[in-house]
């Protein structure tokens, strides 16, 4: 497991920039992944890493495809100081956690190693022993991402076909 970290103002055309929107799939947008702000991302992310942003990450644009295109790369959650509005909706929406901690994108740096119980919100810096306490989701957020998403959990439920 690695860490990604990035600072403040992370914006959307960063995370999957414009001239890739029209890729035909999840793995398109993935191998195009934070390519204009580290160019070895989409070739050294694997399953499990943790992206670690500073405030307002996933400002700029309301695209589900910034999400969606860090999920598709397999990473496990992004932790940052703060989420713009929109990239916290969306990433809720298809099923990606994300937790707000600025305490922990202090306490976190590139090569730790991370822990993160999604239920209670803690995140461990398995490295330097520190604790963090993120707010955890409520129960019905929880549902959704558990669901992978918004429209699979409103299926589950019964509620959409």
């Amino acid at each position: 497991m690695k860490i990604y970290k990035y600072g403040d103002n992370v914006d959307t055309d960063v995370i999957i920039p414009a001239r890739y929107l029209n890729a035909p799939d999840e793995k398109s947008l993935a191998s195009h992944c934070m390519e204009d702000i580290d160019a070895d991302f989409a070739s050294t992310v694997e399953a499990g890493d943790i992206v670690v942003g500073g405030a307002n990450f996933g400002c700029g644009s309301s695209r589900e495809h910034a999400p969606l295109a860090i999920k598709a790369c397999g990473v496990k959650c992004v932790i940052a100081k703060s989420f713009a509005r929109i990239f916290y909706r969306n990433a809720i929406n298809i099923g990606f956690p994300i937790l707000e901690c600025p305490e922990a994108v202090d306490g976190i740096s590139a090569g730790d190693s991370v822990s993160v119980d999604f239920g209670t919100g803690v995140i461990v810096n398995e490295t330097t022993g520190e604790k963090f306490q993120a707010a955890p989701f409520p129960e019905f957020v929880n549902g959704i991402i558990e669901n992978g998403g918004l429209l699979k959990s409103l299926k589950a439920r019964g509620v959409a076909k």
